[in-house]
């Protein structure tokens, strides 16, 4: 099943394909919210192998991020992005729906 509510940035699918490539097999990124965090939720992002049953598929450029149907809620409208910074790079939840979050970006209240 495709997610159009959740976008994967060009950086992003770039970032992906690049670490299938270094692991010489296709890598999907799983992106999930939990509750917790200093904000009430935050981001868990994982590299997998293989979707879970009921998780919905994003894809641009060859390159796959999932993600379950609960954690869309959330999520919607949301960029997943890599970004390459001094302080270092991270794959990056751009989430319109966050009112605030913490300073380090993984937890969110909405």
């Amino acid at each position: 099943m495709t997610a159009v509510d959740l976008t994967l940035s060009a950086t992003a699918a770039q970032r992906l394909k690049a670490i299938s490539q270094a692991e010489g097999r296709p890598v999907m990124l799983r992106v999930a919210v939990e509750g917790g965090g200093c904000s009430g939720f935050q981001y868990q992002l994982d590299l997998v192998d293989a979707p879970e049953p009921d998780d919905l598929r994003i894809e641009r450029d060859g390159a796959v991020a999932l993600v379950d149907e609960i954690s869309l809620v959330l999520l919607k409208g949301s960029e997943i992005d890599f970004v390459d910074e001094l302080v270092g790079a991270e794959f990056k939840i751009r989430n319109p729906n966050a009112k605030s979050s913490c300073g380090c970006g993984v937890s969110f209240s909405i």
